[in-house]
């Protein structure tokens, strides 16, 4: 029995191993993909090119100056890539799916009664919704409110002329936090020169986490969100609402991201990353 399961599994084990090759080379691929990691292993491909060609045709000096480059390489890529090294390995040791689940129907509702109201009258927000990675960081750095999630509490705070206005609020378990919170702008260099700092802001915060951030242009009030380093832009009152039920509902955590995305049928997608 024992030798018969051996066999099978000396058939099996190498197209295992290939699959998982595969799925970890894909994730790979979809997590660099527009960053300007892509630039940088470009780079490294040339420099390998050059390496091997410097042997084949025994141009000696080269050949040294190239080896010399790859001793470093190592410690020089931990550099360059650390903030997606920061960014990924956050992501592997985000929490369980299987948290207290909220009532995430009922915060969807007033954010989107809060936000189309702020759209018409073309009032800026950014407002972040915590998923299963922590945003305490960016809590701490804002006014602590511990609020429950009303619409009117949210229109309040992005008044123009008021203190907290310029800032960002998170919502977690159910709740208002803070508001007045600093987000970190994104790195990305092939963003649209027209989006301003709340755009920026909204990106770099899902590039560094996945929270869902939602911002509203003060100059044109369009409604836009971003997600793992990705703009939707152009949303109306429905569509904001069912891209919300698709990626911040419990139930919805456990899909692929990218095939929420691409599940999303009417909306004015703007692919930033």
């Amino acid at each position: 029995m024992i030798s018969n399961l051996l066999r099978i599994w000396e058939v099996v084990s190498p197209y295992i191993e290939i699959l998982i090759l595969w799925y970890v080379i894909y994730v790979f691929l979809a997590f660099i993909k527009g960053t300007r990691t892509v630039q940088v292993l470009k780079g490294l491909f040339i420099l390998v090119v050059a390496f091997l060609l410097s042997e084949i045709l025994d141009l000696k000096v080269i050949n040294w100056i190239l080896t010399r480059i790859f001793t470093i390489a190592v410690v020089a890529l931990l550099i360059i890539f650390q903030p997606e090294l920061r960014r990924g390995l956050a992501r592997l040791g985000q929490s369980s799916f299987f948290g207290g689940f909220l009532k995430e129907n009922k915060i969807i509702e007033e954010v989107v009664k809060s936000v189309v109201a702020l759209s018409r009258k073309r009032i800026g927000a950014i407002i972040a919704l915590e998923r299963e990675m922590g945003l305490r960081a960016y809590i701490e750095s804002g006014i602590l409110i511990g609020s429950r999630v009303k619409s009117e509490l949210i229109n309040t705070i992005f008044m123009p002329n008021t203190p907290l206005h310029d800032g960002g609020i998170v919502i977690r378990e159910n709740r208002i936090q803070a508001a007045g919170c600093l987000f970190p702008l994104t790195e990305n260099p092939n963003i649209s020169k027209t989006l301003g700092t709340r755009h920026r802001a909204a990106l770099g915060l899902s590039e560094e986490t996945d929270a869902i951030v939602i911002v509203v242009s003060e100059e044109t009030g369009i409604i836009s969100l971003a997600v793992s380093g990705r703009l939707i832009r152009n949303l109306n009152e429905e569509a904001l609402r069912k891209t919300l039920n698709k990626l911040y509902v419990p139930e919805k955590r456990v899909k692929s991201l990218t095939r929420q995305l691409v599940e999303q049928e009417g909306i004015d997608e703007e692919d930033i990353s």
